[in-house]
């Protein structure tokens, strides 16, 4: 009879929903999200660099919205928590990169053929040897291990982006991050990398890339979260000029890429030609901030439990033009992201539902140099860290058509994934697992940051059925738009469709918040390791 009832229970909610969502206008809050990207995403705000007068402008926007929704504020000073970084741009003027072979040097031009990061503190000079590793993981999960007897003490580490099929995406995904990757790295004794990236799957063509070497990176000014400390240099190769490195040494990037394509072991091998560099370094400091409101929740024992609904705030600011446009605005990435971060904030006080565990919404800065909002946030909450039992996550999601397909990264990792595909069902909505994890999806937004301290999470993309228009337009748009200053506001959007993704992801935190346990790690993903290590 118990089970009877709450499943009349449950179908009486979708019913309910279902029927809601029939006398909603969805049209009329699409428009209101929009409005949100248009003041977010105006050239006047000149691409919301972190740390720039245009990114402050659009911290206030966000504060005065977060207090306007009714949130309390969160942060270390009112709504804020700022942040300092440190600022390194490169003076390609004064530096240079060349490939020393049988005594003679072979200059390598930068932006063309490779670009030096600045990610990490780079040293002057550099004078090294090389040694390609193929993939350049280490995943002992899998016994695997690309630089198991290699000598690279003292030597640069080349190696191709990707990673074997058989390796479950999002622990590949993991061991792929910079700073867990450089951990191997340093641990087997190179002092730098280079990255060759695999055609397959580069989200924008070399030309697009390579023009961001010129912007300032920033790394988070507290050493201790400083993960790629003493590495020296770290480069990124053309793959259409990979050859010349590899003269000499008996190998091609056709071989490679072969051997990528076919799923078989990649080669390793000594380069024939030494890596000289010299890197002059513009250094400054820098700072910005996170904006934090808070939802308090109603439940005497669980309002002390927090699900955090996050998205980033900043973008790349004023780069080189493209067409005559040289404002990168952002408004899918993330500016989306923020306005349902609004809208969702806004919904809750309109709906007058009231949450027992506590919903934090946070809008972070510095996603774009490197996850370094949420990394500090991660290592500094403004609440107690081990109370946050959930990161719902909203970076350009990209609804630029009918929401019939959801597509969830982290889908089958925690019980999040069977909460959200409840939530999807009563929208109608299809929910998918991650169609390109060796894109890397599942690491490159914050909820990465959650997730490493052992907090389940979830990202979200709109999905298409493979070979549809839909798939047409959304990578096309990766490809024309994704960090570009045509990601602007003159894109079409489907705001209808947007306001229906925010109506789910409501749906998705005031579940997660209502809840008797709080949310776990599957038995069998790897990031369960996280939670065991924080307790």
């Amino acid at each position: 009879m118990k089970r009877m009832l709450v499943l009349v229970a449950g179908l009486l909610t979708i019913i309910g929903v279902a029927a809601a969502t029939e006398k909603t206008d969805w049209n009329a809050l699409g428009k209101r999200w929009w409005a949100h990207i248009q003041f977010l995403a105006d050239d006047k705000l000149e691409g919301r660099n972190t740390g720039s007068p245009g990114y402050e402008k659009a911290a206030a926007y966000v504060a005065d919205q977060f207090e306007k929704a009714g949130l309390r504020e969160a942060g270390t000073s009112g709504y804020f928590q700022p942040i300092d970084f440190d600022v390194r741009q490169i003076d390609e003027a004064h530096s240079g990169l060349a490939l020393v072979r049988d005594g003679k040097s072979e200059p390598v031009t930068l932006g063309t053929e490779a670009t030096i990061g600045m990610r990490a503190d780079p040293a002057e000079t550099v004078d090294a040897a090389a040694v390609f590793v193929g993939y350049g993981l280490s995943i002992p999960e899998k016994k695997y291990d690309d630089l198991a007897g290699l000598d690279l003490h003292g030597k640069i580490a080349v190696f191709l982006s990707g990673g074997p099929e058989a390796i479950p995406g999002p622990l590949k995904s993991h061991h792929q991050a910079a700073g867990e990757r450089w951990k191997a790295l340093q641990k087997a004794g190179a002092i730098g990398s280079a990255t060759i990236p695999n055609p397959k799957s580069m989200d924008l063509p070399w030309e697009r890339s390579s023009a961001a070497r010129l912007q300032p990176a920033m790394d988070l000014a507290d050493t201790v979260l400083q993960e790629l400390r003493g590495q020296q240099i770290s480069l990124t190769i053309n793959p259409a000029h990979a050859n010349k490195l590899l003269a000499g040494s008996g190998h091609t990037i056709e071989e490679i890429l072969a051997a990528s394509d076919n799923d078989k072991p990649l080669p390793r091998f000594p380069l024939a030609a030494k890596i000289r560099a010299r890197i002059a370094v513009k250094r400054s400091r820098v700072t910005s901030k996170n904006v934090i409101g808070l939802l308090p929740g109603n439940d005497i024992l669980l309002r002390t439990q927090y699900v955090v609904l996050s998205a980033h705030l900043d973008h790349i600011g004023v780069g080189a033009p493209i067409r005559g446009d040289k404002i990168y605005n952002g408004a899918m990435d993330d500016a989306s992201g923020i306005a349902s971060l609004i809208e969702i904030a806004k919904g809750f006080g309109e709906s007058g539902a009231k949450p027992k565990r506590s919903i934090l919404f946070l809008a972070v800065t510095a996603e774009e140099k490197g996850l370094l909002g949420s990394k500090y946030f991660a290592a500094n909450p403004t609440v107690h860290g081990n109370a946050i039992v959930a990161d719902i996550n909203m970076d350009m999601f990209l609804p630029l058509f009918a929401l019939k397909y959801l597509e969830v990264q982290g889908l089958d990792e925690s019980t999040l994934g069977d909460d959200i595909r409840m939530m999807a069902q009563e929208a109608g909505v299809e929910v998918q697992a991650d169609k390109e994890p060796n894109v890397n999806r599942f690491i490159r937004s914050d909820q990465y940051n959650f997730i490493r301290k052992g907090v389940p999470s979830l990202a979200f993309k709109f999905g298409y059925v493979p070979g549809s228009p839909q798939e047409k337009l959304f990578k096309n748009w990766v490809r024309l738009n994704y960090h570009a200053p045509s990601d602007d506001l003159s894109q079409p959007v489907d705001i209808a469709a947007a306001a229906q993704f925010d109506r789910i992801v409501q749906r998705l935190a005031e579940h997660v918040a209502n809840s008797p346990e709080r949310p776990r790690w599957k038995d069998d993903s790897f990031f369960k390791r996280f939670a065991q290590e924080g307790k």
